[in-house]
């Protein structure tokens, strides 16, 4: 496998391990949301099902070991009613933006494309829980933490840490 290639399948893995965390942060953003904004936090969690799935494949694909979910996550803040629900699904778009921003910069061809779209959508899902955007979604937060996908690996990346 060559460089390129090893860090392609690192950033995919860093983008698995954070869809995992993102389906189980939404596990408990389901739990504590709002009916009013039901709908929307299960649109978002069959969102990140979804690419979780299509994350397993493509590092099949390139001939890999799919990292698997923690039994369980650290949650970065008590989730305990509506607004920390809200907070929660923010701040797990923002992660998975991050972690598909070095995703767009480790991958070629149509893995780009898909890459950028996931960093897209989660971006525009982040602004409509938060009601604000930022300039650049998933780039400022990471540049402090994380100088390429040459060093990153996957649990620096992960949204949520496992315990």
């Amino acid at each position: 496998m060559s460089e390129a290639e090893d860090g392609e399948l690192r950033a995919l893995q860093a983008a698995l391990a954070a869809e995992h965390a993102a389906v189980y942060g939404y596990g408990v953003v389901g739990g504590r949301i709002d009916e009013s904004r039901r709908t929307q936090a299960r649109a978002a969690y069959d969102a990140h099902r979804a690419r979780r799935d299509a994350l397993v494949r493509e590092v099949r694909d390139l001939g890999g070991e799919p990292v698997a979910a923690a039994g369980g996550y650290a949650l970065p803040f008590p989730v305990t009613d509506s607004t920390t629900a809200v907070r929660l699904a923010a701040e797990l778009e923002e992660r998975v933006a991050g972690v598909y921003s070095d995703l767009v910069r480790a991958a070629g061809g149509g893995l780009r494309g898909t890459a950028a779209a996931a960093l897209r959508e989660a971006a525009v899902r982040a602004v409509r829980w938060r009601g604000g955007s930022v300039a650049f979604p998933g780039l400022a937060e990471r540049a402090a933490t994380n100088p390429g996908p040459e060093t990153a690996t996957p649990p620096a990346s992960a949204p949520l840490s496992a315990p």
